[in-house]
């Protein structure tokens, strides 16, 4: 790229740009100047990009509302959002357009028993990677695990309100993983050559038993949070409504494989940003007002 002015750098394309991974990844590329385009299927949904950004609308259910978003694009950051249906005529697009695509994967192929439950969200992402495979794409694969975003939906309700946190499986080991730095590699493996064929699980630093990980929120916060085990049954009891039934068992079955080993850590995040990654600690540290003001926060 030595001697490109910005103007010659083409955009990338980010689907999901509003997500909690994509708009992060969005930040950091525009902060590196790279030009970004967002996909968006309803144009309001991009009030909340920041202005730079060139906002196109179009559906991953319809994949020739893409081709405007794609024509001139560079590369491409891949998030599905719909059901599986159209993901190969989407996929046969994207390399028609562009020369890079950057996938949000999952690590369902770690060998470890946390990732390796039966998962439907494992079974579509294992799809979408073999159609890219089957394409002269310069690909990347980025497979976070646990997200330390994830932490105020599930305790921050009773933290607000002073309560104990009652959880399911304390004793069960994650390696949250800050999702600045999993759009730091995103971003990084989107602009810079020399990722191709990669295939990243990306962790946190260290294994923390949930029971830890409610401790480190505490700590981060100055407060004091109680921790109490909740039965699997009880878990299933309190979800209702407010997630699917095969989402709620997907996570216990995970927990329950989880417990009793140290979860899978990796090096990808300071090897691909050379830079340890961050803790949940400072996670909580940056976003403290999740867990103290009204609703769950960004």
């Amino acid at each position: 790229m030595g001697g490109m002015t910005q103007t010659d750098i083409p955009p990338v394309l980010v689907t999901g740009a509003t997500g909690r991974i994509g708009r992060l990844v969005v930040r950091r590329l525009l902060d590196t100047g790279v030009p970004v385009r967002a996909l968006a299927r309803r144009s309001e949904a991009a009030a909340a990009l920041p202005a730079e950004v060139e906002v196109f609308t179009g559906d991953l259910t319809i994949p020739e509302s893409l081709d405007p978003a794609l024509r001139g694009s560079g590369a491409v950051f891949l998030v599905w959002t719909a059901p599986p249906q159209t993901a190969a005529a989407v996929v046969e697009r994207i390399a028609a357009h562009v020369r890079r695509v950057v996938f949000l994967s999952s690590p369902h192929r770690t060998p470890h028993p946390f990732f390796q439950q039966p998962n439907p969200v494992a079974v579509l992402h294992a799809g979408i990677e073999r159609l890219i495979a089957a394409t002269e794409l310069e690909s990347t694969i980025i497979r976070p695990g646990m997200l330390a975003s994830n932490s105020p939906a599930w305790w921050a309700p009773a933290i607000r309100t002073g309560e104990v946190v009652r959880w399911p499986y304390g004793a069960a080991e994650t390696a949250p993983v800050d999702d600045r730095d999993v759009a730091a590699v995103a971003a990084r493996t989107l602009r810079q050559d020399g990722y191709a064929g990669g295939d990243y699980v990306l962790t946190g630093p260290e294994s923390l038993t949930q029971a830890a990980q409610v401790a480190a929120i505490a700590d981060a916060l100055g407060i004091r949070i109680a921790f109490e085990e909740m039965t699997p049954d009880e878990f299933r009891n309190v979800s209702r409504g407010t997630a699917p039934g095969p989402v709620v068992d997907m996570l216990l079955t995970a927990w329950s494989a989880a417990v009793g080993q140290p979860a899978y850590l990796t090096t990808s995040v300071a090897d691909i940003l050379g830079t340890a990654p961050r803790t949940l600690r400072q996670w909580v540290a940056d976003h403290a007002t999740a867990f103290t003001e009204g609703s769950a926060g960004s």
